[in-house]
């Protein structure tokens, strides 16, 4: 029934063009590919894939290049000669993605909460209850028959896999199933190739900075990160510091061109992040995510370079207070605290 409303949504048009989000990771270029590869099997419409943005992370990077998923950034692409979008992994209005002012999207589909701008569009299927954006699209292609194999059975179980952090974060049994349809037809080696690949090494500066800054505040590990060499690495070292033992929060921040850009992620269950990150970010600009990750961009290009250090400290110093932690200070995350050994 979904299948046949998706065919119908695409009926009569001649070119679409598929958006993921900004800074696309391995859930949103997937699903992305895996749609492209829908609409070629069900309707055979001329459809191409752009992003905004970087893809920056060296995973993403390998993942593109090992598999070669046929992207192009949105400023090399005509909007005027499109007459359809699709929007995966992302919806209207969430400042994180390139569709153009004034122009619907036809087709969205997601799986992070349903947002009111998303029912403009000729057909929707936004499922917050799938840990991916790809198991979504996994149960497309099934119902529609592509074989799941080759490219787009590794590049749809990794992208599940990165997502979910190896179905252990917020995965539900729709995600574990997608994973075992796809895992047979997946190339293995390739994915070990895509999850361990070369680190540059402004990586490992990036990491050196933003260890010399991160501080412990209660449960929380906070990082200043500066000026990033690539947008989504506030997502990655989010991801890191939530690994410090006794830690339940990340909240990473850093400058991306005129951007604050913020990364927060959780270990509990329930925490509701991307609702929390919207009421700390308020009007200074736009937030979103799930229930143990979210993120945040903050334009900053009119501000001077003292006024952007206390606006990052403002919006540490929000998130500590909605999380009604007591910590005003805590401790360099390298420092060794009173009363404790190394």
């Amino acid at each position: 029934m979904r299948l046949a409303a998706l065919k119908d949504a695409l009926e009569g048009g001649g070119h679409l063009l598929i958006l993921t989000h900004d800074n696309p990771d391995p859930d949103a270029l997937a699903s992305a590919y895996a749609l492209l590869r829908l609409v070629e099997a069900i309707d055979g419409i001329s459809t191409r894939i752009g992003f905004g943005g970087y893809v920056g992370r060296a995973e993403n990077r390998t993942m593109v290049r090992e598999l070669a998923l046929p992207i192009t950034p949105t400023r090399a692409v005509s909007f005027d000669d499109v007459d359809l979008i699709a929007l995966v992994d992302t919806q209207p209005e969430t400042g994180n993605n390139s569709l153009p002012d004034g122009r619907n999207a036809t087709v969205v589909l997601d799986h992070h909460p349903l947002r009111q701008e998303t029912k403009r569009a000729k057909y929707y299927d936004v499922r917050d209850d799938c840990g991916s954006t790809c198991t979504i699209l996994t149960q497309y292609l099934q119902a529609a028959g592509v074989p799941l194999e080759g490219v787009l059975a590794t590049a749809l179980f990794y992208g599940i896999q990165s997502e979910t952090q190896d179905l252990g974060r917020e995965a539900q049994q729709s995600d574990i199933e997608a994973s075992l349809a796809l895992y047979p037809g997946a190339d293995r080696a390739l994915i070990s190739r895509i999850r361990y690949p070369d680190l540059p090494p402004a990586y490992f500066r990036s990491l050196h900075r933003s260890l010399e800054r991160a501080r412990t505040r209660g449960p929380v590990v906070v990082s200043y990160l500066g000026m990033l060499d690539y947008p989504d690495l506030v997502a990655e070292l989010a991801d890191f510091y939530l690994r410090l033992q006794g830690g339940q929060w990340s909240f990473c921040i850093g400058q991306f061109q005129d951007d604050l850009l913020i990364s927060i992620r959780t270990s509990l269950p329930e925490a509701s992040a991307g609702l929390l990150l919207r009421r700390v970010v308020g009007r200074d600009g736009t937030a979103g995510g799930h229930g143990m990750m979210a993120g945040a961009r903050i334009p900053v290009g009119e501000l001077s370079a003292e006024d952007i250090r206390l606006k990052s400290e403002e919006l540490v110093n929000r998130f500590i207070k909605e999380l009604g932690v007591q910590d005003e200070s805590g401790w360099g995350l390298l420092d060794v605290p009173p009363g404790t050994s190394r």
